[in-house]
C-alpha cells in the first residue's frame, strides 16, 4: 500500500497532496465568494491558528482549506514532496 503524501499548510496542520486541486490566493472577489460559500455550507476548514488567511486551497472533496502560508511557499513544498517519491 503506498503512503499519501503529507504537505504542511502551517502551524502542524497538513494536507493529503493526492486531494488538493487548487491553491489559490484569496485576494479576488470569486475566492472570497467561494469562501463564504464554504462556510455557509460546512465545508470550510480554517487551519490559520488566528492569523491572516493568505492562500485557500480546494480539495477534491470541494472542502475549502484557508491557511496563513503564502500560495508559492505551499506550491514549493507540494513540488518538492513529488520530487521525493
Amino acid at each position: 500500500m503506498a503512503r499519501e503524501k503529507l504537505i504542511n499548510i502551517g502551524f502542524g496542520n497538513f494536507v493529503l497532496a493526492g486531494r488538493v486541486v487548487s491553491i489559490v490566493s484569496p485576494a479576488s472577489s470569486p475566492m472570497r465568494r467561494l469562501r463564504e460559500d464554504a462556510r455557509a455550507e460546512g465545508r470550510l476548514v480554517d487551519a490559520t491558528q488566528g492569523r491572516r488567511t493568505r492562500s485557500i486551497i480546494v480539495t477534491d472533496s470541494n472542502h475549502v482549506i484557508l491557511s496563513s502560508i503564502q500560495p508559492e511557499t505551499i506550491s514549493q513544498r507540494f513540488a518538492q514532496e513529488g520530487n521525493d517519491s
